[in-house]
């Protein structure tokens, strides 16, 4: 399965590993494929510089070594053509999701819960190491 991560959960993996997120990073590492998006990427590098400056390293030494499929995400997005979220902000993401059809979305993000979409499938981050199923 293809398995986009948002900004939340890669957060937490990086910066607050515990035993829930290393296993669902490895989980996903080795039995699907990741997908960011260039979205979440440069959100991911702005929360960073802004919360956890001191760890940038760290951040660059995870995204080096993670395996993952970088998609665009479009600069122009028709709101209208995707489900309603609260967060504007959130668009970009949910858009890239449903565009690039990947199969599940793994947010921290309680907006996202909210939607009415049924691909790709949204779990939250603790719910997704057992509802994602393997597939390799």
């Amino acid at each position: 399965m293809r398995i986009m991560i948002d900004t939340h959960v890669l957060i937490s993996i990086i910066f607050f590993p515990s035993v829930q997120m290393n296993e669902l990073k490895t989980k996903l590492c080795k039995k699907h494929t990741i997908v960011l998006c260039s979205h979440i990427v440069e959100e991911l590098n702005r929360v960073t510089k802004r919360k956890f400056a001191h760890k940038l390293k760290d951040l660059d030494d995870f995204l080096t070594e993670l395996p993952y499929e970088l998609v665009y995400t479009p600069a122009f997005l028709e709101m209208d053509k995707f489900p309603v979220i609260r967060d504007l902000y959130d668009y970009p993401i949910l858009a890239t999701a449903i565009l690039e059809d990947v199969d599940v979305l793994v947010t921290g993000d309680k907006d996202f819960t909210a939607v009415d979409v049924d691909h790709p499938e949204i779990l939250t981050r603790q719910n997704s190491c057992q509802n994602i199923k393997d597939t390799r």
